[in-house]
């Protein structure tokens, strides 16, 4: 029932599961937990910690690391950030993405009317959603060096299939984070999607972004400070799923996958 969606308190709903991952009764915690991994059918086995008992909360549950070898990384070039499944993957058309069969978004829009949004007018794209029972922690993509990054507050509608074939501009009207990095291929942005009970979201340089949500764009500045990351590295995480999208720049469009697809952080994306 999208429409529903239209009338629910996302903020504040986020805002209450924000505090309910947090809360450290043990009984709670773990009730809720282990109701959660057997509902979605989370595979605890690949987790440094296979205990529920051991985590402090359900958020510190929900960001869990994995074991050492669990996500080897590819030798290629671009590998995929994250675990989940491909939403859509191709080519950006005179400036639209694709969000959904009929259903397109431009990227001016997405990238929050930046000027540099003419990188991409006719580059190419991956959107990547993370389901609940996926591990939520964020890696690098490629090499880069961190030019800056943008909060764009905005809604918190589900980022589900359901959604995205019925809200227009879904992931552009969507509350965001996108950060740009230099790499070999030139100027790619990286953009992580928040959603309903997802308003919170975190990276390694700045730390927990939102909450609080703010009213206006908000931009961070890097470009005289050495932030380096190396393919593999832990970028950020999202406390509760939701979705990526990565932007390349104008150029061939070299990924390797196909709408559906599930992937996992690590594995090639390249042709």
């Amino acid at each position: 029932m999208v429409w529903l969606q239209y009338l629910l308190p996302q903020h504040w709903l986020s805002k209450l599961m924000f505090r309910f991952a947090r809360i450290e009764n043990t009984w709670l915690k773990n009730t809720f937990t282990r109701w959660f991994v057997k509902a979605y059918q989370v595979d605890l086995s690949e987790a440094n910690r296979e205990q529920i008992k051991d985590y402090k909360h359900f958020n510190d549950f929900f960001t869990r690391s994995l074991k050492p070898n669990a996500r080897p990384i590819a030798s290629d070039v671009i590998i995929c950030p994250v675990d989940g499944a491909v939403s859509q993957v191709g080519s950006i058309n005179n400036a639209q993405i694709l969000q959904a069969k009929g259903r397109d978004y431009s990227v001016s829009k997405l990238l929050g009317n930046d000027p540099r949004s003419s990188e991409f007018i006719n580059g190419f794209f991956t959107t990547i959603y993370l389901s609940p029972k996926d591990y939520h922690r964020i890696h690098m993509p490629y090499d880069g060096k961190l030019i800056s990054m943008d909060y764009i507050p905005g809604d918190l509608f589900s980022v589900n299939q359901q959604t995205t074939q019925n809200v227009d501009s879904l992931f552009a009207r969507n509350e965001r984070v996108v950060c740009y990095f230099e790499t070999e291929f030139g100027l790619c942005a990286f953009v992580l999607v928040g959603a309903i009970f997802v308003g919170s979201m975190q990276t390694v340089w700045h730390g927990q972004i939102n909450p609080p949500y703010q009213k206006q764009v908000q931009h961070f500045d890097y470009q005289d400070q050495d932030i380096s990351l190396k393919k593999g590295e832990e970028l950020g995480r999202f406390n509760m799923g939701s979705t990526v999208i990565m932007l390349m720049p104008n150029q061939n469009n070299p990924f390797n996958l196909g709408k559906n697809q599930p992937v996992r952080m690590g594995q090639s994306l390249l042709v």
